[in-house]
């Protein structure tokens, strides 16, 4: 597999992952909040959504078509959580795709490579908040799933 293929494969596993964790997390979870309040785990998922959305307003607006913002009163249904996600995942891959092409994506440095490793990152620690919130408002992922979280060779 060509690297680049290889980067924007590793996108898309990122992105599956979110998704296995939202189907490990039954309905009403999506309201828990943590001991210290903050986000509810939908919102959290929406939050996730909301920012691949400001990227592309800034960097590559014609992404955004068909895309509509998770408003916090959608964030309590899964379906449209995991609806937004499936449609902006693939628009983000297209964004990493344009990005290796020119070098660049607008309004990112250092490159290309490295808003993969941000937006990654920005998905990651919100999956561990995810988590957190989950424990604390009494609705724990199942352990398949939290370990499941990590077999990206498999997802």
């Amino acid at each position: 597999m060509a690297l680049e293929e290889q980067i924007l494969d590793t996108w898309r596993i990122n992105n599956r992952i979110n998704l296995y964790m939202l189907d490990g997390i039954e309905p009403d979870a999506l309201s828990g909040v943590s001991l210290s309040k903050g986000r509810s785990v939908g919102q959290l998922f929406a939050h996730i959504h909301n920012v691949r959305l400001m990227w592309f307003k800034s960097s590559a607006p014609d992404l955004l078509n068909g895309l509509a913002k998770i408003e916090n009163t959608e964030a309590d249904d899964k379906e449209r959580i995991r609806s937004s996600l499936e449609a902006s995942g693939p628009a983000l891959e297209e964004m990493i795709r344009r990005g290796i092409e020119t070098g660049n994506i607008k309004y990112f440095k250092p490159h290309p490579v490295a808003f993969l490793g941000y937006i990654i990152s920005h998905d990651g620690y919100h999956r561990g908040e995810i988590g957190v919130v989950l424990n604390q408002s009494g609705h724990p992922l199942d352990k398949k799933v939290s370990f499941g979280l990590w077999e990206w060779g498999s997802r």
